[in-house]
């Protein structure tokens, strides 16, 4: 007789443990991120083999972080009303298809048509977080949304370095390596991906988590109490003045390094490029997998943040000068230290201070944030790069560092008044 007959002749029938849907998202987001961090390196070089002005191609961040700023919630929305899965699928197809017109382009609006197709389709990150929401339990979900940390940990150290490798063959190498990554990850998604129900409408919204309720870009009333608390403004503040710093750096290194570093008798191409953002993406491993918990625990986050926008600070004025490879690679990693502290410590900050029913909508503000940074910054290093004003534009990614460190400065300042403006207004007894 069978285990399963034995079972049921007593009455009992074991369980199939339920599969956990926690890895499977990690691959698919993992996969993602390696198809996206392939092509940072060298999309600008890319776009200037097309004819484009330093200003046209750092555009091409630009439109991409606008049509995202528009679709995200537009596609999170969806994905509420249809299923995660469909939607994930949907937002990686075209992804894929934004890829290949980018592999296969002949012209400049080519390639812009394909920045735009996938900007407009980039919902995968903030549907797998929702994905993640609804299949985690409350008190699991900081450690759940950690696998996206991690994978973009990894992806930010791997996907370069197999720029580094491919560009070898030619340019659109490593894109049709973006590409079937891309495919790889619908795969997964259409044969890992358990499908789950449909948030249901009268669900509960007191414990709303990062996949919740998300703000269309033009629901102004909805953002403005938010930027009217003193503590948490100021951490969106900061929080919007880091991702300028950041945007500011990864959208125009590129044709700045072009421009300013030889290697070997020539100036340096996307393959020197890509090793060196690989070698920045190990470094943000290593803080962030091993160091940024015992540093939290021994400093505190707000200590971590200031000296986070110090060391891009110092990092950043010293690249404006810089024309040398060794003080380069010194710079990278007095960089990498701030890159690697601030965004998830200003991200847990903020998530801190909004409450249960607001994680949703305070962390999908700080990706719009992030978004309103990538529309900027490449606009004004564009220029800068075209009018060949190097060193300023390096000091602009200080400068924005810098307002971002009186920022923190002035919170942590503000942060005891305010509490003991509270415990005064707590009756006693």
């Amino acid at each position: 007789m069978s285990e399963r007959a034995l079972f049921a002749e007593r009455g009992k029938v074991p369980t199939v443990p339920k599969r956990s849907p926690l890895l499977p998202i990690f691959l698919i987001v993992l996969v993602d991120i390696f198809g996206l961090t392939i092509i940072i390196p060298l999309l600008s070089i890319y776009a200037e083999h097309f004819g484009a002005t330093p200003l046209q191609a750092t555009l091409l961040v630009s439109v991409y972080a606008l049509c995202q700023l528009v679709s995200a919630p537009l596609l999170g929305k969806a994905s509420d009303r249809f299923g995660r899965k469909p939607l994930l699928v949907a937002s990686q197809v075209g992804t894929l298809l934004g890829f290949l017109l980018l592999a296969r382009a002949t012209t400049l609006w080519m390639v812009y048509l394909s920045r735009i197709i996938d900007g407009a389709t980039a919902g995968n990150i903030s549907i797998a977080q929702a994905y993640i929401s609804d299949n985690s339990e409350a008190k699991d979900r900081t450690k759940s949304f950690a696998l996206i940390g991690i994978a973009f940990g990894l992806g930010f150290f791997v996907g370069p370095f197999l720029t580094g490798y491919l560009v070898a063959y030619g340019l659109s190498a490593p894109i049709y390596a973006a590409s079937a990554m891309s495919a790889a990850s619908i795969v997964c998604t259409l044969l890992l991906l358990p499908r789950t129900e449909r948030p249901a409408a009268s669900a509960p919204v007191a414990d709303v988590g990062p996949g919740g309720r998300r703000l269309a870009i033009f629901e102004w009333k909805a953002y403005a109490p938010y930027f009217t608390r003193p503590v948490l403004s100021g951490l969106l503040a900061q929080f919007f003045f880091y991702a300028l710093c950041f945007s500011t750096f990864t959208s125009g290194f590129a044709l700045f390094a072009e421009r300013r570093f030889t290697w070997e008798g020539h100036p340096v191409t996307p393959r020197e490029i890509s090793y060196l953002l690989g070698y920045v993406g190990l470094l943000g491993i290593i803080l962030q997998g091993f160091l940024i918990g015992r540093l939290v625990k021994r400093f505190g986050e707000s200590a971590l943040v200031s000296a986070g926008f110090i060391s891009l600070i110092v990092g950043y004025v010293i690249l404006g000068p810089c024309r040398d490879i060794p003080m380069l690679i010194l710079v990278s990693t007095i960089s990498s230290f701030g890159n690697g502290i601030l965004r998830p410590t200003l991200s847990s900050l903020v998530s801190q201070n909004a409450g249960p029913g607001e994680q949703g909508v305070v962390l999908g503000l700080n990706q719009g944030l992030n978004s309103v940074a990538q529309i900027l910054a490449p606009i004004l290093g564009g220029v800068l790069i075209g009018l060949s004003q190097l060193t300023l534009w390096a000091w602009i990614a200080a400068a924005a560092a810098f307002v971002g460190y009186l920022l923190a400065r002035w919170g942590s300042a503000l942060v005891p008044h305010i509490r003991a403006e509270e415990r005064a207004r707590t009756p006693t007894g």
